[in-house]
């Protein structure tokens, strides 16, 4: 069997699907989005394609180490979430060559369900409790909102309020045997995260996700660290094991790798499997598309120190879409009680619906995160 074509698809509302087919009739998906900078990243991918035609799919450590180090120029969240999408497609094909999932050819399940959680948005306490009931009413046990939006560097005790007060009402809908994780998404400076963190202890999240930049990790990571007893998680804009090294060694409690960032199924399981060296839980970062989700779970049910996994349905960046768009079959996403029940199919274990793709691929996107700036004027973090 030899890889015959690599294609790519820019679908709404921000995704960047990757397809390789072979000369047997095999073929196989991956997700390769890269927010902000999709159209970058299909580049990437077709850069990467020369790597792959007429070669044999199977051999799928050996692309990834070629894939990855062969330009001498490494790493970065383009190259890796181009090496990322492509790495999933060639492990749908293996899995669709001898007929079992991911899963089964990385040792096989430790789990038959995996816990996932739903985003909530919302400013007012009202409005996010609001849909934290919700989600809990159609059976979520966790759910995941932004701690603030933009924030100043050392924002003011009102600021501080409003972030408390969201915690405190998302908190009261999931009651006391649900969870609430509170997105931080960099927008804290170290002393402000410092600041307020502990104020947020007495409401027990889940986890803080994110409280300062990566580029600030890890030497000011370890400072939020260890001013809190609240887990901290961190870890999609990580793209390697090289990457998650320190921030395992600052004492974080939850890693979380984005495949279709990370360097796909195969440097994701290597990523889990070091955090697991330190103790550390995996929560795969996933606001994307069903075939990134799909990796995701794969990953979930082999690796042993998964916590929960994140996913899109409902989320507010799908405006024109839903991850169960381009499926032949969403009943593997069949969220029962907040649990994901295991997927048997070949392969990443979804039927992708390939003309579907194909003509959402004919209106594409060009999907950009906001720019944000403080009252003064200048660059505001998103």
């Amino acid at each position: 069997m030899r890889v015959t074509r690599v294609e790519t698809f820019l679908v709404p509302p921000r995704w960047l699907f990757v397809h390789v087919s072979t000369d047997e009739g095999v073929s196989g998906w991956g997700e390769a989005t890269l927010e902000g900078r999709s159209h970058t990243a299909q580049a990437a991918v077709h850069d990467l394609a020369d790597l792959l035609v007429g070669r044999d799919p199977l051999r799928i450590e050996d692309h990834w180490q070629v894939l990855s180090k062969s330009g001498f120029y490494r790493g970065g969240p383009v190259l890796s979430s181009a090496v990322a999408g492509l790495d999933q497609a060639l492990w749908d094909i293996a899995g669709k060559t001898y007929g079992v999932p991911v899963h089964q050819l990385l040792g096989g399940p430790v789990r038959d369900r995996v816990r996932v959680y739903s985003w909530i948005g919302g400013d007012d306490p009202a409005e996010v409790a609001d849909s934290a009931a919700e989600q809990r009413a159609a059976g979520f046990t966790a759910v995941k909102l932004n701690a603030a939006g933009r924030t100043s560097p050392l924002d003011t005790t009102a600021a501080v309020d409003r972030t408390l007060a969201r915690a405190a009402a998302v908190r009261d809908a999931m009651g006391p045997d649900g969870d609430f994780a509170l997105d931080f998404h960099g927008r804290f400076t170290t002393p402000m995260a410092r600041r307020i963190v502990p104020e947020l202890e007495p409401l027990r999240p889940l986890f803080i996700e994110e409280p300062v930049l990566p580029e600030h990790s890890p030497h000011r990571l370890r400072d939020v660290v260890e001013a809190t007893t609240i887990p901290v998680a961190t870890g999609e804009r990580l793209y390697s094991r090289t990457d998650f090294l320190p921030v395992l060694q600052a004492g974080i409690a939850v890693a979380q790798p984005d495949v279709a960032h990370a360097g796909g199924i195969s440097e994701c399981r290597r990523i889990a499997a070091l955090a697991e060296t330190f103790d550390v839980l995996l929560a795969p970062h996933c606001p994307l598309g069903p075939i990134a989700l799909a990796a995701c779970l794969q990953v979930d049910f082999a690796a042993p120190n998964v916590l929960i996994q994140e996913q899109s349905l409902g989320i507010h960046y799908n405006t024109g879409a839903d991850l169960l768009d381009h499926l032949v079959d969403p009943s593997v996403f069949a969220f029962t009680d907040g649990w994901c029940a295991r997927p048997t199919g070949p392969g990443l274990g979804v039927q992708i619906d390939e003309a579907a793709v194909r003509r959402a691929a004919g209106t594409g996107h060009r999907w950009r995160g906001p720019v944000w700036r403080h009252p003064d004027g200048s660059f505001a973090e998103w």
